[in-house]
C-alpha cells in the first residue's frame, strides 16, 4: 500500500489498483483551460477512444488566480470550470491525474506561476552575490522562485488550500480523482549548476542545519574541511570551485548534496500541505526532467518521498537517444520491481512545443516504443489534445482525431491484448553509477552558471565539459567514471545480455533480482549503505565488481576506515574480455540479434514464457531482422496485427529505418498468457 493511501487505490508494478480493478497508467494530456468548454466532452471522447484510460490535468495557480487570495475556478470564464472538466471526465468513464504545481511548466509565462509570486523577493532563489536568479524561458523570462523560501511554500498553500476544497469531494471513489503528482521537474528550474543557486538565507539556513546534523552536534568546519570556526551556524557554502587537492572536494560535495536536499525537502512538505488541504487518500507522484544524471535530482532521492517517480521523454529517432532511454528507463524499472510500482513516463511527447526540435510521428513512436522494450509500462502522451504552444497532437483542437491517432490507438490496444503491463524484462547485471560521480559532474562543470544538464541533453559527454582535475589519482574524475561505465556496457551490448543502470541511492534495487552487480569507483569512492546491501549480496552467491578502482573512499572522497570484507574483484583497463569472462562464467542468459545496430529485448509472463520481444532500429537504414528464440509458434506485430515468421530458434522480421516493432509470441502448446 503507497504512503498516505486509502484502501481503495493502490499502486503496484501493473498501475493502479481501484477496488480490486487494475487499471493500467495510459494518460493523455488535455488542459481544459485552454479550450472552449464545447470541446471537452467531443476531446475526451477521442481520448477514451483511443485507449487511454486516464486524463492528464495540469491546474495553473496563474491562471485562476485572478487577485491576490481571490480565484477563479468557472464563476467568471467558464474555462477555469476545473469540477465541471472534470464531471465530464467521468461522464466519459475517464479517471484523472491532477497535477497543481506550485510549478507546472507546460509551455506558459512562469511556468504557471503567478506574476507577484516570482517578483516577491523573499520567494526568488538567490545567486552568489544575493541576486534574483532568472530563467530565460520563452516566451518571457522571470525570476525564479526559492526551493528553500518558506515564503513561497506559504503562499503555495494558500493555493493549495482553495483548490483542495474544490476537489476533495472528487476523489475516487467518489469521483475521478485517482493520483496527484507534487511540483514538477524539481530541478531547480532549470539553473541549477551548482553555483548557479540558491544562497536564498532559508536555504543557507537549511544548508547549516544539514551540516549539523550530518556530521554531529560536535563537529566543525575546520575539523569537517580545513575552514571556518568552531561551528556551522555561521558557515558559508563555496561559491565558486575552488579545491586544490582531495580533502578540499568535501566542502563542494556537500554543497551539491544539500542542493539535492533542498528539492527532496519541498517535495516532502508541498506534499504534506497537499494532502492536509484536503487531497490525503491519493496517491503522489512526481515526474523528473531529462538528464537527470547530471542534476539535482535523481530517481532514488525521489523515491523516498512520493509513492511513485516518473520520467519525461522528448527525443529525435536517433542511435544516440536509445541509448539514453535505455539507460534511464532500465533504472526506473528496476526500481520499480524492486518497490513494486509502475514504470511511469509522466510525459511522453505526442507532438512537441514550438521551441523544441520538430518531433514527427516517426519521432515519437520511436520514443514511446523504445521505453517499453526497456521496461516503460505506462506513459502520459503529452499532449493528446493540441492547444497554443504546442504541435502535432493525435488529436486536434476541436476534439477531431487526426491521422495520427491511428498510432496511439493501435500502441494501447497491444498493451491490453498482450498484458504488457504484466510482463517482466529480466536483467541480471546491473551496471551502479554512484551519486558521489555526480555530484562531481556538476563541481567541476566548466561552463557554470550554464547547466551541466543541459550539456547533457544536448549529448555531450563529462570530457567535453568538465575540468579535467585528476586531484592527485592520475585520472580526472569526471571523465573517468563515465568512460568506465560507456565501457562495462558496450561490453555487455557486444555480448547480448541485459542489464540496467542504477544509483546508490537505492541499495535494494541494486541488487534487486541481480546476478552481477558492475560499480563504479570515482577515485574509489563508494556509499556505506551500498557496500552493507553488496555484502549481504556477495554473501549469498552474487558477483560483484568494482571499477576503475578498488573501493578506498566515501561519498565524500575521505578514506574508508576499512576495506570491505567480502570477495569482490576489481576490473581496471579493456572492459571487453573481463565482461565476457564474466558472463560466461555465470552462465548469463543472452538475447542475440543481428545484423549488428539492432537491439532486441525480451518480456516474460509469470511462468517464465516470452511473450513479447522488441526489435529497435535506431539507424538510417530498414534491417532484415533474425533473434534467436527457442522454440516456434505463431508471432505476429502487436501494432499491424502481420505475421512475423517463428521458426525452429529464431524470429525473422523486417525493421523500418528509425523504428520498433513489439512483436507477439504464442509458443506452441502455450496458447494465449495475454
Amino acid at each position: 500500500m503507497p504512503k498516505n493511501a486509502t484502501a481503495a487505490i493502490t499502486l503496484d508494478r501493473r498501475g493502479l489498483t481501484l477496488a480490486g480493478e487494475s487499471l493500467p497508467l495510459l494518460a493523455g494530456a488535455v488542459h481544459y483551460w485552454r479550450h472552449d468548454p464545447a470541446i471537452w466532452e467531443p476531446a475526451l471522447r477521442s481520448v477514451r477512444d483511443l485507449g487511454f484510460r486516464l486524463v492528464d490535468v495540469y491546474v495553473p495557480w496563474s491562471v485562476h488566480e485572478v487577485d491576490k487570495d481571490r480565484f477563479d475556478f468557472g464563476h467568471d470564464d467558464p474555462r477555469k470550470d476545473l469540477a465541471a472538466f472534470l464531471s465530464v471526465v467521468e461522464a466519459q468513464g475517464l479517471y484523472a491525474i491532477i497535477r497543481p504545481g506550485p510549478h507546472i511548466n507546460a509551455e506558459m509565462t512562469r511556468f504557471g506561476l503567478p506574476e507577484r509570486i516570482v517578483w516577491r523577493r523573499a520567494c526568488q532563489a538567490r545567486s552568489p552575490r544575493g541576486h534574483a536568479v532568472f530563467l530565460p524561458a520563452p516566451p518571457l523570462g522571470f525570476p525564479v522562485p526559492s526551493y528553500a523560501s518558506n515564503t513561497f511554500l506559504k503562499q503555495a498553500t494558500r493555493f493549495f488550500r482553495v483548490l483542495g476544497e474544490l476537489l476533495r469531494p472528487l476523489r475516487y471513489p467518489h469521483g475521478p480523482v485517482v493520483l496527484l503528482q507534487v511540483d514538477n521537474e524539481g530541478a531547480l528550474y532549470f539553473r541549477d549548476a551548482i553555483y548557479d543557486q540558491d544562497y536564498h538565507p532559508d536555504a543557507l539556513a537549511a544548508y547549516r542545519r544539514f551540516l549539523a546534523k550530518k556530521y554531529g552536534p560536535k563537529a566543525s568546519p575546520k575539523a569537517t574541511y580545513g575552514i571556518g570556526g568552531a561551528s556551522f551556524h555561521a558557515l558559508e557554502p563555496p561559491k565558486e570551485m575552488s579545491a586544490r587537492s582531495m580533502d578540499d572536494l568535501a566542502w563542494h560535495l556537500d554543497w551539491a548534496e544539500l542542493q539535492e536536499h533542498l528539492v527532496t525537502r519541498f517535495l516532502r512538505r508541498a506534499g504534506k500541505r497537499l494532502r492536509k488541504a484536503g487531497l490525503n487518500g491519493l496517491p503522489t507522484s512526481h515526474n523528473i526532467a531529462l538528464a537527470e544524471h547530471t542534476s539535482v535530482l535523481g530517481q532514488g532521492s525521489v523515491q523516498r518521498v512520493v509513492d511513485l517517480v516518473g520520467l519525461d521523454y522528448y527525443y529525435l529517432a536517433s542511435p544516440a537517444s536509445r541509448r539514453v532511454m535505455a539507460r534511464r528507463t532500465s533504472e526506473l524499472a528496476v526500481r520499480g520491481d524492486a518497490h513494486d510500482r509502475p514504470s511511469f513516463a509522466c510525459e511522453l511527447a505526442a507532438g512537441f512545443a514550438p521551441f523544441m526540435s520538430p518531433m514527427q510521428l516517426h519521432d515519437n513512436a520511436f520514443t514511446v516504443m523504445t521505453a517499453m522494450a526497456y521496461g516503460l509500462r505506462g506513459y502520459n502522451a503529452y499532449m493528446a489534445v493540441d492547444r497554443d504552444r504546442w504541435v502535432g497532437a493525435p488529436i486536434d483542437q476541436h476534439g477531431r482525431p487526426r491521422p495520427s491517432s491511428a498510432f496511439w490507438k493501435s500502441l494501447n490496444e497491444a498493451v491490453a491484448t498482450s498484458g504488457f503491463t504484466s510482463l517482466r524484462r529480466k536483467v541480471p547485471v546491473r551496471i551502479v553509477t554512484p551519486r558521489v560521480a555526480i555530484r562531481l559532474r556538476r563541481v567541476l562543470n566548466a561552463f557554470g552558471p550554464a547547466s551541466g544538464a543541459a550539456f547533457a541533453v544536448m549529448g555531450f559527454a563529462a570530457s567535453a565539459h568538465c575540468l579535467d582535475n585528476d586531484f592527485g589519482t592520475g585520472q580526472p574524475l569526471a571523465s573517468t567514471t563515465e568512460r568506465f561505465v560507456d565501457a562495462v556496457e558496450a561490453a555487455l551490448e557486444a555480448e547480448g545480455v541485459a542489464f540496467a543502470h542504477v544509483g546508490d541511492d537505492d541499495p535494494g534495487a541494486c541488487v534487486h533480482e541481480a546476478a552481477w552487480v558492475v560499480v563504479a569507483t570515482p577515485a574509489g569512492a563508494v556509499d556505506p549503505d551500498l557496500m552493507e546491501a553488496l555484502s549481504a549480496f556477495a554473501q549469498s552467491g552474487g558477483r560483484v565488481t568494482f571499477g576503475p578502482s578498488a573501493p578506498a573512499r566515501g561519498p565524500t572522497l575521505r578514506a574508508l576506515p576499512d576495506r570491505p570484507a567480502f570477495s569482490y574483484d576489481v576490473l581496471e583497463g579493456p572492459a571487453a574480455d573481463r565482461v565476457a569472462r564474466g558472463v560466461g562464467e555465470l552462465g548469463l542468459p543472452r538475447v542475440r540479434v543481428s545484423p549488428e545496430g539492432l537491439f532486441a529485448t525480451v518480456h516474460e509472463d509469470v511462468d517464465g514464457v516470452t511473450r513479447v520481444v522488441f526489435l529497435i532500429n535506431p539507424g538510417e537504414a530498414g534491417v532484415d531482422a533474425e533473434l534467436s528464440m527457442d522454440g516456434q509458434g505463431e508471432a505476429r506485430d502487436l501494432l499491424s496485427g502481420e505475421p512475423v515468421v517463428w521458426g525452429q530458434g529464431w524470429v525473422r522480421s523486417w525493421v523500418p529505418p528509425k523504428a520498433v516493432r513489439m512483436i507477439g509470441l504464442i509458443p506452441a502448446g502455450k496458447g494465449n498468457g495475454g
